[in-house]
């Protein structure tokens, strides 16, 4: 991604992709790789690994390594998100591409190889694992006794029903045989070096795509409980193995794990602070309210609004002009269609800019951007969607209601006639949510 050119105060929407586009390179895995590099071992070097990010964390890897070490592995990304090759970069790590945020029967052969080529190996070894968010669907090896078809439904009941990221990969982590620590397992009696880029609140690194290689603290008996909470069956089977703990995973402690390092080289926290760096090279204010903002997309808008008003009308601590930022992942829950009623579009990003336009009622002085930071909101094509002083007006002159979108899920219907879908294409990095409130 090419950053822009600096903009003008005068135009906000300008101003908004430019902070965004700070966030999304600073969390660049070229940018961040280097630092974390162990030193190449007496024996081979192994890449693994799986998420939105694969891609560009393989090609880091590949310019950083000696040229004269042994280097060779499997890496799976989403569809359309491995990056340009550059020129006379040798492909010394093969990168595969599945489905995202539904598994699919690619995910499961990478995943099935991934396990394969671990196999064998000696201490004298390194498995380098390149986890990025999106990996839970990704690399996908369902436990015995499940298919790909019940692991795909049960993914869009977690998606649909209103779950966040912890309470869905705890179930993801149970129902696997290579998840919540089982790789890393695996690749015994090899040294084990996880790079992560966190897309989770609180850089969780047992969270990140269901923790591959990483000791897990959750139980079959939270899964089971997940499961029941929100309504989801599993076959018989496999919910006898939860029940009696026959699927639980490698704990903190486990001596197999002993001697493994992870390291965070992205997070979410570091793109909100490069946002608001640009933005004080600005002239302006900056304020970050948290980079592990979670709940309902709608309602966290909601809150957001209340707060930009209120700094707008001066009846805030904040002082204007400011941007107020923040990043998390927040949830949909999908609403029951009406009968006859198309199925809505849009994701996370798209319906926090609903229920920010809605609660803002055409506020004077306040723009919003709203995008998640891979470039693609949900199973769109786009990023996220702009909210404006003017979006209700610019909405009922074409008949749109916030009212009726929210109710079916359908931000893109909503802002795709307003031309206000922020477009990026993936960005082969992911570090969750980015929102950024600008108040004039």
């Amino acid at each position: 991604m090419t950053p822009a050119a600096t903009p003008s105060l005068d135009d906000p929407r300008a101003l908004l992709r430019y902070l965004y586009d700070a966030a999304v390179q600073r969390a660049l895995p070229l940018h961040n790789t280097a630092a974390h590099l162990p030193p190449p071992p007496k024996g081979r070097t192994l890449v693994i690994g799986a998420g939105k990010a694969g891609g560009a964390m393989a090609q880091a890897v590949e310019v950083l390594w000696p040229a004269d070490a042994p280097l060779s592995g499997l890496v799976v990304t989403r569809y359309h998100h491995t990056p340009p090759r550059p020129d006379g970069l040798a492909e010394r790590i093969e990168v595969v591409e599945a489905s995202h945020p539904v598994p699919d029967a690619a995910g499961l052969a990478a995943a099935q190889r991934i396990l394969e080529l671990v196999r064998g190996l000696t201490s004298d070894d390194l498995v380098l694992c390149l986890i990025s968010g999106g990996g839970s669907s990704l690399l996908t090896l369902p436990c015995e006794g499940l298919t790909l078809q019940d692991k795909q439904r049960i993914n869009r009941q977690l998606l649909e029903s209103g779950a966040n990221i912890l309470e869905m990969n705890t179930v993801r982590k149970h129902l696997s045989r290579i998840k919540g620590g089982r790789l890393a397992a695996a690749c015994a009696p090899a040294q084990v070096v996880t790079l992560t880029i966190s897309d989770v609140p609180g850089d969780d690194v047992s969270v990140i795509a269901s923790g591959p290689t990483v000791a897990d603290a959750s139980t079959c008996a939270e899964a089971l409980e997940i499961l029941r909470r929100y309504g989801i069956e599993v076959p018989a089977g496999v919910k006898a193995k939860l029940e009696s703990g026959a699927l639980e995973t490698p704990k903190p402690g486990d001596a197999g794990l002993a001697g493994h390092q992870t390291h965070l080289i992205a997070t979410p926290q570091q793109s909100l602070e490069a946002a608001a760096d640009a933005a004080r090279a600005l002239g302006l204010k900056a304020y970050i309210l948290s980079d592990e903002i979670e709940g309902e997309s709608r309602e966290v808008g909601k809150v957001h609004a209340a707060l930009a008003r209120s700094t707008a009308q001066g009846r805030s601590s904040l002082e204007k002009p400011c941007v107020i930022l923040s990043g998390g992942e927040t949830t949909v829950t999908v609403r029951p269609r009406a009968e006859g009623q198309a199925k809505g579009r849009g994701g996370r990003a798209g319906e926090f800019c609903l229920g920010l336009a809605q609660a803002l009622g055409g506020q004077p002085g306040v723009w919003a951007l709203a995008a998640d930071t891979d470039g693609i909101d949900g199973v769109e094509d786009n990023a996220g969607a702009l909210v404006t002083p003017d979006t209700l007006v610019r909405a009922q002159a074409l008949g749109l209601k916030v009212s009726d979108h929210l109710s079916r899920n359908d931000a893109y219907g909503f802002f795709e006639p307003l031309g206000d879908l922020v477009v990026t294409g993936p960005t082969h990095t992911n570090v969750n949510d980015f929102r950024a409130v600008l108040v004039r």
